[in-house]
């Protein structure tokens, strides 16, 4: 096989395992805590904590180091108004059938529904896109790998970032929605996938009760 460059592994900082244990039941216990959120305020969210949250994600496992995602962050008041009349047409037609009933008895504990002021209200819309082709040349674009799972695990961090900064998310889900694609001006390789809308809660948040039910440890998990 050729020779390619290569770097040394950097160790992690020394701890003794109680110190493990111990972040990783902090940071357990902090993930814990995250819920979605459904009703935000207008106050600000500084840019400064999108980069650092989108440059997580940027750092997640991905195939082939192909790094198949693309970030749309939209804080313009047209461009949120675009994605919320969009986006509530599609939700309608969702609620009023097209999900089917068994889709939408499961959503009832939630209290959703077509109406997403949200999508105005909160600081930031990132609109992610799956890249299926990718490459520095528009022209001469090559196939990427295990494009859901990778920015599946891009997302994770994100949210993850955004919680430990204080700040609330929700994803929303669209389906169909490809207009998020004319509306940010992607081309048609991308694929969006979710918006993750990133704020502070508004004073009337809630957190429906059956969010906080939670599967065991026991019933995630089975070890060999």
């Amino acid at each position: 096989m050729p020779n390619r460059a290569a770097l040394p592994w950097r160790p992690y900082p020394p701890l003794t395992d109680a110190e493990r244990i111990a972040r990783a039941r902090a940071f357990s216990t902090s993930m814990q805590s995250r819920r979605s959120c459904r009703a935000f305020s207008e106050e600000p969210v500084p840019r400064e904590v999108i980069e650092a949250a989108l440059a997580a994600a940027g750092s997640a496992p991905n195939g082939a180091n192909r790094q198949p995602w693309h970030f749309c962050v939209v804080s313009s008041p047209e461009a949120k108004c675009a994605i919320r009349i969009a986006a509530e047409e599609e939700e309608r037609a969702f609620y009023d059938g097209r999900a089917g009933s068994e889709w939408l008895e499961a959503l009832v504990p939630l209290g959703t529904g077509s109406d997403k002021p949200y999508l105005e209200t909160a600081a930031w819309l990132i609109v992610v896109f799956a890249q299926r082709r990718g490459g520095p040349d528009p022209d001469n674009l090559k196939q990427n790998y295990y494009v859901t799972e990778s920015v599946g695990l891009a997302c994770g961090l994100l949210i993850a970032t955004l919680h430990q900064a204080g700040v609330a998310t929700l994803v929303h889900t669209p389906n169909p929605m490809r207009f998020l694609n004319r509306v940010c001006r992607r081309p048609d390789n991308e694929k969006p996938l979710m918006i993750i809308v990133a704020g502070h809660p508004g004073a009337d948040a809630v957190i429906p009760a059956h969010a906080v039910e939670k599967k065991s440890l026991e019933q995630i998990a089975s070890w060999l």
